[in-house]
């Protein structure tokens, strides 16, 4: 069944914007946690010199994706993946990016540090691993919202919160990438941009 994300609806403009100024003229872009699949289908449609690979670890979103892929009849939208980031044998090889929007934030601490592994493996020398979503920094939110949003996460799972920016950095230094911008977004979001270092 395919489905529709208001939130999705509203962010995919503002992330394509960024998307436009940081990723390649050409590459595959492997989007994990792809959800109803909205954000590969708009992204795909807005960047036509790129392809687009969705992923999901739910199956239910993975027949959502797949709809959204039918129904846009896309050239360089791929078929879905079925990807658990816990799992680290991925169902791609190399890519040249890896985007993720508002998944690190509603899953355990070691999905995030699972995701940031994984890019390392896949995205190739100079790739880029994008990260979107709430982020505090050294332990203070960017607005009261931020905070009350935070406190809600962790009342319905205590494994789940907003993530520290400066946790994920530290994290993603040690998988070899090196944090080359982040981009104040509406609503009190971040992008992440981190590139892989050559080695």
């Amino acid at each position: 069944m395919k489905r529709f994300a208001g939130a999705a609806d509203r962010n995919k403009g503002p992330i394509l914007e960024v998307l436009k100024t940081v990723l390649p003229t050409r590459g595959v872009v492997l989007e994990v946690a792809s959800g109803t699949g909205q954000h590969a289908a708009f992204f795909a449609e807005h960047l036509p010199h790129l392809d687009f690979i969705p992923s999901d670890a739910d199956p239910e979103a993975l027949a959502s994706i797949e709809q959204w892929r039918k129904d846009t009849n896309l050239p360089n939208l791929h078929q879905q993946r079925l990807l658990d980031v816990l799992n680290p044998d991925w169902p791609v090889t190399e890519v040249d990016a890896v985007l993720c929007s508002n998944m690190i934030h509603i899953a355990p601490w070691a999905c995030a540090v699972a995701l940031i592994n994984g890019a390392a493996r896949v995205v190739s020398d100079g790739g880029l691993l994008i990260l979107y979503g709430p982020f505090s920094e050294n332990g203070h939110f960017a607005a009261p919202s931020n905070a009350e949003f935070d406190q809600s996460l962790r009342e319905r799972n205590p494994q789940w919160g907003v993530r520290d920016l400066r946790v994920v950095e530290s994290t993603a230094a040690a998988a070899g990438f090196c944090l080359q911008g982040v981009v104040q977004m509406p609503v009190n979001n971040l992008t992440l941009i981190f590139q892989k270092v050559q080695q």
